[in-house]
């Protein structure tokens, strides 16, 4: 088993489901998450599924989704 580190190569993180949003578009263009032994949640670029993945909390993500469901975020794709 690796250790878990931000920036890590997403390959490295085996036996991980990933997920991404069923809202992906077509191109498969999506950030998709995974978690992870421990509570923490993995993320990547769809785009480049052996690239970089970096490592949260639960905490950082619950903070990041009620973020995102509250319109905080919405200026970034208007």
């Amino acid at each position: 088993m690796h250790h878990t580190y931000n920036g890590m190569p997403a390959a490295d993180l085996e036996g991980v489901v990933w997920q991404k949003s069923r809202h992906s578009n077509s191109k498969g263009n999506c950030v998709e998450l995974a978690a992870l032994d421990g509570g923490a949640v993995a993320m990547r670029n769809s785009r480049f599924p052996d690239g970089p993945a970096l490592i949260y909390t639960r905490d950082e993500i619950e903070a990041l989704l009620l973020g995102v469901k509250d319109g905080e975020f919405d200026h970034l794709v208007a």
